[in-house]
């Protein structure tokens, strides 16, 4: 059984993006301009971080494939300084490959993470996911499994049975839903839903609200998963 999405409009297939690519390999950064470009896409490279910030607010890209370990400024802050400011895509490519790091870069704002060495393709689709993701409209109605949520209306449900949520647990399922099979990290989470009250990632405010939803959603076909060390992940039951 598949995770599903409804009303989400894609872009136009072929539609050319501005792609900014922080890499600080030669060898690397050539070979993500040619797949880039022959996808169809307009590219800009820098290898240094600072330089990359300064690129940025000049270029405004539609997706930015950032490395880590890069000259002038490292690679986390160029994340962190973007994100601040800007929802842009920011899929992060790197050679550290621990799952501390991988977390972190999450948590920093990054929407994808992928380890070199690393497929071309793959990477080409995940900058497609991402790209289409960024270009649709707000998505109104969310469908996973039997579970459908009414943005607008505010009000979810199991079949044709409405789920008394409350507002915070209503924003907590709408995040995990638009991400549903994917890791949501825990700081992510509490900057989303709870914007600047809570930031400590001890914080047991989540914690309360996750099984309180957990249990809302006990008769679904999805399951609220806690990944440890990590964050929270919905998806659909294998039974």
């Amino acid at each position: 059984m598949s995770l599903r999405s409804l009303a989400i409009q894609r872009c136009p297939e072929g539609e050319m993006a501005r792609i900014l690519v922080v890499e600080d390999d030669v060898r690397i950064a050539k070979l993500l301009e040619l797949y880039l470009r022959r996808d169809g896409h307009a590219v800009v490279t820098v290898t240094d971080g600072t330089e990359a910030l300064a690129v940025f607010e000049r270029e405004r890209p539609d997706l930015v494939i950032l490395d880590l370990l890069l000259p002038g400024t490292h690679g986390r802050d160029v994340c962190r300084a973007i994100r601040t400011r800007h929802a842009t895509p920011i899929l992060m490519l790197t050679a550290l490959d621990d799952e501390r790091d991988i977390v972190e870069g999450l948590d920093l704002g990054a929407d994808d993470y992928v380890t070199k060495p690393f497929k071309p393709n793959e990477l080409l689709a995940r900058v497609r996911a991402l790209l289409r993701r960024a270009s649709g409209p707000p998505v109104r109605e969310l469908v996973v499994g039997d579970l459908r949520i009414d943005r607008d209306g505010r009000q979810a449900f199991i079949g044709d049975q409405p789920i008394a949520l409350r507002p915070r647990e209503f924003d907590l399922l709408v995040v995990l839903a638009t991400h549903a099979g994917r890791v949501v990290p825990r700081r992510r989470l509490l900057q989303l839903v709870w914007s600047d009250e809570y930031l400590d990632e001890e914080s047991r405010t989540l914690d309360v609200h996750v099984n309180r939803l957990r249990q809302k959603l006990a008769s679904s076909q999805v399951r609220l998963e806690s990944v440890r060390g990590v964050g929270y992940r919905l998806t659909l039951s294998e039974s």
